[in-house]
């Protein structure tokens, strides 16, 4: 598979790239581009600061989606006006950020993000400003307040299919870095030395793979290489930051190859350390439990179906539970509470990496929980389990737990039953348990998968705990 999958690191056309003083300009009639196509509110931004005598561009992502015939989520504008003169030109502004300056203008629900044109960093640390700019000892970008001209701003731009502003005005398309030719051989190339690039800001290690994941497009042979070496550095990104960023790298509907990409490129172990060590002690089942959860993620996705991230991170983490309850077993700890101890500890350890919200770290407890609840059946448990609002996760989560291989005695299939039979079937299948020591600990194992087939199941891992 990976081979497959990383003959999309291609070999570059170019050895060198060179940016531009003066771009290459597309004139309408050389792209497909109409500015009826970008949001009405954007196009009002660009023409307003230009009637107040400011440049001012689509920019981004939006043009390149567009080229691509993808529907951009968003839309952006570059200006030469500062947040400052941005505000002043709208009462529906508002500036936002410190360690990179924006304003966000308000149009109801819709929000267009305004960004002054950047310049690089003074070369010699003494020239900077730190009310506009530093950096730690490593080279990241604490603080990129540096305004500058528009070529400036084209090359503090990350990928060159990044680096293209369109003036719905004039219809045209300006090209500093051959983002175009880029976007036309599919190819994922970073403006400038990787390396520099890379260590200036960490996590444009983690939007290259998203990017090529999302566009199905090769990343280019120098832009690739530094990353294995570089991926220790995600670690001195703050936790908040990564949370977002993993969010988009999973929730976009790229989940499944985004994951083979970061584990190949070294850069999931930063950001799941736990999960990390679990794919290397058990490949097959950790590799296969996280892969059947993305993918069920991302068809639900395809399908416009509802995703909750405390389902996801409760698969992306959960390989690196099981040994940790058994610990808590072996020195006397009953089941249930070694399953909330060693989630407890885990959720703990994982949030000083990526802060997960309380808002879904609850959810993934419980999630946990109710594999330790699941098998125990007798009496009323069943019906008081059936009840509990944290069921259906549960649920789903134990029949992704056994399309990875993990064997549970038939315990999915017959939930599955229970939720279908009446009253009556009901009574009669908690009798059939008696015996059977239903209340044998249903702590997490993981073993070989039976070669026999299993009877298909009514329902299936939905990947949102819905």
């Amino acid at each position: 598979m990976l081979k497959k999958l990383f003959q999309s690191f291609r070999t570059p056309v170019r050895r060198t790239q060179h940016i531009r003083s003066t771009p290459e300009v597309l004139n309408s009639g050389q792209h497909s581009l109409q500015k009826t196509q970008f949001s009405r509110y954007a196009v009002n931004i660009v023409e307003r600061l230009q009637g107040a005598g400011y440049q001012a561009y689509l920019v981004g992502g939006c043009v390149r989606d567009m080229l691509l015939g993808i529907t951009p989520k968003d839309f952006d504008v570059a200006t030469s006006a500062t947040p400052e003169q941005v505000r002043a030109e709208f009462r529906n502004a508002r500036i936002i950020g410190r360690r990179f300056k924006l304003v966000h203008i308000h149009f109801g629900r819709e929000i267009i993000e305004v960004a002054t044109f950047r310049a690089n960093h003074p070369v010699n640390e003494d020239d900077e400003d730190s009310n506009q700019s530093s950096r730690n000892e490593s080279g990241r970008i604490l603080r990129d307040n540096v305004y500058g001209t528009l070529e400036e701003d084209a090359q503090r731009r990350d990928f060159t299919i990044n680096a293209l502003y369109y003036d719905p005005v004039s219809e045209r398309i300006l090209d500093y870095a051959n983002g175009v030719h880029d976007i036309r051989n599919h190819l994922i190339r970073l403006i400038g030395d990787p390396k520099q690039r890379y260590q200036e800001d960490p996590v444009r290690m983690l939007r290259a793979v998203r990017f090529a994941a999302k566009l199905n497009f090769g990343i280019e042979k120098h832009t690739v290489q530094p990353i294995r070496e570089l991926a220790p550095m995600l670690r001195e990104i703050p936790s908040a930051r990564l949370f977002e960023e993993v969010l988009k790298l999973f929730l976009s509907g790229h989940g499944a190859i985004t994951f083979e990409m970061l584990v190949d490129l070294q850069l999931f172990a930063p950001l799941f350390p736990a999960s990390a060590e679990a794919l290397e002690y058990n490949p097959e089942y950790t590799h296969t439990l996280i892969s059947e959860a993305l993918t069920n993620t991302d068809l639900r996705i395809k399908q416009n179906k509802p995703v909750t991230p405390a389902f996801l991170f409760a698969a992306l983490l959960w390989p690196a539970l099981p040994a940790r309850v058994l610990r808590l077993q072996e020195r006397g700890m009953p089941p249930i509470p070694a399953m909330q101890e060693g989630a407890h500890e885990l959720i703990a350890e994982q949030c000083q990496r990526i802060a997960i919200p309380k808002r879904f770290t609850m959810p993934i407890r419980e999630i946990w929980d109710m594999q330790e609840r699941l098998p125990r059946r007798s009496g009323k448990r069943a019906d008081l389990l059936l009840d509990n609002p944290r069921f259906r996760a549960g649920y789903d989560f134990l029949l992704l737990r056994e399309s990875a291989g993990e064997e549970t005695d038939g315990l999915g299939e017959w939930w599955t039953d229970y939720q279908d039979a009446n009253d009556s079937e009901r009574r009669d299948m908690i009798r059939d348990l008696s015996g059977k020591g239903d209340d044998a600990s249903g702590a997490p194992r993981k073993r070989r998968r039976s070669s026999g087939s299993k009877r298909k199941r009514a329902g299936a891992p939905s990947a949102t705990g819905e």
